[in-house]
């Protein structure tokens, strides 16, 4: 996940920076009343801003995927609450607030974009929570690569202990019991 999540958060960045730069650009040439201008931006920024959200979701979607894997592994091999699944609770628990973040700054972003093209926000009001955007979902991403790298760890625990309760059960590891079950 960490490969998957770190492209995503690169593309997405570039496209927030993206995003950005053809909005000074449609600033700076009196966009509202320049078509192609604006609508460069205008699509760019939508597009963008959906790209974000579904990063972010991506990530809540991870970390409540794993955490209940964890849980439920743990149960059937009765594993202690401490480290493993406190662990994983505690990092969806780090992660979701700047994700959540992200994505509320990310909409309010887009929302005041609309208003100042409907010419009832001024255009500071956009630009400035577009610099906030940039900043909080870099800090966001920076947490939940983190976070996904660290949880990726536990997960190779949680692996390498239920091997070993296997082995000590005399049961085949989970690699050789996959290996006999494939096709």
């Amino acid at each position: 996940m960490t490969r998957i999540f770190s492209t995503l958060a690169v593309v997405n960045a570039l496209a927030l920076v993206a995003s950005v730069v053809t909005g000074l650009v449609s600033q700076l040439a009196d966009g509202l009343h320049h078509a192609p201008t604006f609508l460069t931006h205008f699509t760019t920024g939508l597009f963008t801003a959906i790209g974000t959200l579904f990063v972010h979701c991506l990530i809540f979607t991870y970390f409540l995927g794993t955490g209940r894997w964890v849980k439920e592994v743990g149960l059937a091999y009765d594993l202690p609450d401490a480290p493993l699944p406190r662990q994983t609770r505690e990092l969806k628990r780090r992660t979701f607030p700047p994700a959540l973040l992200a994505m509320l700054v990310t909409i309010a972003t887009a929302a005041a974009g609309m208003g100042n093209q409907r010419q009832e926000w001024p255009w500071q009001v956009h630009g400035a929570l577009a610099l906030a955007t940039l900043l909080i979902n870099a800090w966001a991403f920076f947490i939940e690569y983190r976070n996904v790298r660290a949880n990726g760890l536990i997960i190779d625990e949680v692996m390498r202990e239920v091997d070993r309760i296997r082995r000590d059960r005399g049961l085949p590891s989970n690699a050789a019991d996959l290996e006999r079950h494939e096709v």
